[in-house]
């Protein structure tokens, strides 16, 4: 897997997993899904993740396959 479909599933877990806790824990875990959303918007516009950051430095591999 590459940096980019990485990033793209633990932002869709981290969603879906704080969606499930705030319907059988708390609503204020829905705070968490807009940090995520927030994270993925800015990050479209500046090009700054700090996820794709941190895998790139643990040597995840960048770009396309072929």
């Amino acid at each position: 897997m590459t940096i980019d479909r990485i990033v793209f599933a633990v932002a869709g877990s981290f969603i879906l997993i704080s969606v499930f806790l705030s319907q059988y824990h708390s609503v204020n875990w829905l705070w968490f899904t807009a940090f995520v959303g927030a994270n993925l918007l800015q990050s479209a516009f500046s090009g700054f993740c700090p996820m794709a950051i941190i895998l790139k430095k643990l040597g995840v591999k960048s770009g396309c396959a072929f």
